[in-house]
């Protein structure tokens, strides 16, 4: 039977269809009844061959299409899964086998579906292209989840700025790092890192980041910590201890910006071993805020886990009751 045969079991599937071409429909029928008033071992081959060859010569375009019109027709490409371009070469003095290059998403697959979409609609798409709209801007600070207005009010102060080099097998390639902290010293602070050739994309990069890693702080009465409280990163150790009202900020410069930033008003801090402000400040980050990776916490799929995803975090006034086993009450009025 082969193809001829092929293509008359796909013609009989369509007689469960919602929408049936009448040659087809009677050839299915015919195939059908053929198929069951015969044996087991189905229609004779000469029955076999008399549908067939009725069937291809009653089959014109107009049913073609009928049958085509309750489906995708799988002989047009398709704009999603289709668009590529491909280049055969034939053998050569280099290569005795035939070689087929194909080139995918070029033109991109989305702009090609956005253009017949368009064309579908009967749309012109460059005339909806020139209309007017708002400027595009290609800053980050333009995608955070603040307003401009929110991100200029914000509390900001660079820890750290330094000249870095990476050393590659082209040379030596320097950059500029800054280590930025913001907060709205109300409970919201953030610490971000920045790196490029330039001072002041490493600041504005930097600036992204810390705002896109602000995090909440619990405070005892919206001024200090509940208890004192240790963090201990590489050979830098943190201790910092909760101080009566208008006692100030006593602490190391660097951890005075993060704990403004923050909205801590009273407390005393001292730093033991290195005092290196990327080290104090990464003690700080682990101190304050919780992990924001859960997977990268440790126990999970990668390990360990890095030391900047274990952070400890303040607890909030709830937890420190709990394991008291009695109430903070406020003795000011």
């Amino acid at each position: 039977m082969s193809n001829l045969a092929g293509r008359l079991v796909s013609a009989s599937r369509l007689v469960s269809a919602p929408a049936r071409p009448p040659i087809a429909h009677s050839l299915a029928c015919r195939w059908i009844s053929a198929r069951h008033n015969s044996s087991d071992a189905g229609p004779s081959k000469r029955d076999q061959d008399a549908i067939i060859r009725e069937y291809l010569q009653n089959l014109d375009l107009a049913s073609v299409k009928e049958i085509n019109a309750g489906g995708p027709n799988l002989m047009e490409p398709d704009i999603l899964m289709d668009l590529h371009e491909s280049e055969t070469f034939p053998p050569s003095k280099y290569s005795r086998f035939e070689n087929k290059v194909v080139i995918r998403n070029n033109p991109s697959m989305f702009v090609a579906a956005r253009e017949q979409a368009a064309k579908e609609r009967g749309e012109d798409l460059n005339l909806a292209e020139k209309q007017p709209g708002p400027p595009r801007t290609d800053s980050p600070l333009a995608l955070l989840h603040l307003s401009p207005g929110e991100i200029n009010r914000l509390y900001r102060y660079a820890v750290l700025r330094r000249r870095v080099v990476q050393q590659t097998g082209k040379g030596r390639i320097p950059q500029q790092h800054v280590v930025m902290v913001v907060g709205n010293e109300d409970g919201l602070v953030g610490i971000g890192e920045g790196k490029a050739s330039e001072g002041s994309r490493a600041t504005q990069t930097a600036l992204v980041s810390a705002v896109r890693n602000m995090d909440y702080v619990e405070r005892f009465e919206e001024r200090t910590v509940w208890t004192e409280m240790e963090v201990k990163f590489a050979s830098t150790k943190v201790i910092l201890r909760p101080r009566p009202v208008g006692f100030g900020l006593q602490c190391n410069p660097n951890i005075y910006h993060i704990l403004k930033a923050a909205g801590i008003k009273d407390i005393s801090a001292k730093v033991w071993g290195s005092r290196n402000p990327l080290q104090v400040v990464r003690a700080m980050q682990k101190l304050l805020m919780p992990g924001y990776l859960p997977l990268g916490m440790g126990n999970g799929f990668g390990g360990k886990g890095r030391r900047m995803d274990k952070g400890i975090g303040l607890r909030p006034q709830d937890e420190i009751e709990r394991e008291r086993g009695r109430k903070l009450v406020s003795l000011r009025l």
